[in-house]
């Protein structure tokens, strides 16, 4: 409760909390949140300027931008976050497996996930798409095989911190099963580290998925998302550089939003970062306080 307080006392982390959760909620209630829809093409109303009916204006087919750009929440953010959950889920796995059993197990472990670590993701990435086909479903693949030794790796390292603490070697004393021990006893401590991995990898992710998409190698027409909304609004970049606004901005702001929580969540659920935070506080404070004295 103590780290949560903490985390709510946080103004800038708090705002980022807020604009993801909204983005979240927007995406899941897109049809009933988008006012038209996003797919239907009126030519009339071709680069029209914004509009009571359209407030965000037109595109090149005429499709309402503000919707395109809800319906763009769902494969740039929602699809990532469960692909996300799906490659910290074997990460975990695997992670403390290796982390906690240690011995032939975690060399064996270890050397897989130093293979594919080896190759740089955009290069597995790449080869993925080259041998399955461009599509969202297929970069998500990628995703999931070319991060999920990211994560074994840093929740070996967190698991093998508090694997020989003394309160777990008494539990081993006392006959419970190894898996029981971890769940009780390590998962616990371990959250915060992945959490704070989770998050710091959520919007490289939703980057990379947008990138690829610019590229044309990801979500494919007439799906909205964002990096394809931007790639749309290349051939036009001059004459309608406003096009590029709405995308590009909702990109950067979703993806700054989540790199400040990312911040504020190592902070909180750090106690030795919380206490420095908490000394430059009461510094602070203090010098303010001289100065009004003066």
């Amino acid at each position: 409760m103590k780290r949560i307080h903490y985390l709510l006392k946080d103004k800038l982390g708090c705002l980022s909390l807020f604009i993801i959760t909204s983005t979240i909620l927007a995406g899941v209630l897109a049809p009933w949140v988008a006012p038209n829809d996003p797919e239907e093409v009126h030519m009339n109303l071709r680069f029209a300027s914004v509009s009571w009916e359209y407030l965000l204006g037109n595109d090149h087919l005429g499709r309402c931008i503000l919707s395109r750009l809800i319906y763009g929440i769902r494969p740039s953010v929602l699809w990532v976050l469960v692909t996300l959950g799906l490659t910290v889920g074997i990460g975990c796995i695997i992670g403390f497996i290796a982390g906690y059993f240690r011995g032939n197990i975690d060399a064996f472990l270890m050397r897989v996930c130093d293979i594919i670590l080896s190759f740089p993701g955009y290069v597995i990435t790449l080869a993925i798409i080259g041998i399955l086909g461009v599509g969202l479903t297929n970069i998500l693949l990628a995703f999931i095989l070319m991060k999920w030794a990211w994560f074994a790796r840093i929740i070996r390292t967190s698991v093998m911190q508090y694997a020989d603490a003394d309160y777990v070697k008494f539990s081993r004393t006392l006959g419970r099963g190894n898996f029981r021990i971890m769940w009780k006893h390590i998962v616990p401590v371990s959250l915060p580290d992945i959490a704070v991995a989770s998050s710091s990898a959520f919007g490289s992710m939703i980057l990379q998925l947008s990138g690829f998409s610019f590229l044309g190698l990801g979500v494919q027409a007439p799906t909205a998302e964002w990096g394809m909304m931007l790639n749309e609004a290349r051939e036009v970049m001059f004459s309608r550089p406003e096009l590029l606004l709405a995308p590009g901005i909702a990109t950067i702001l979703f993806v700054s939003a989540v790199n400040f929580l990312t911040d504020a969540l190592q902070v909180a659920l750090n106690p030795r970062l919380m206490s420095t935070a908490n000394k430059k506080q009461r510094v602070a404070k203090t010098i303010l306080q001289g100065k009004e004295v003066t």
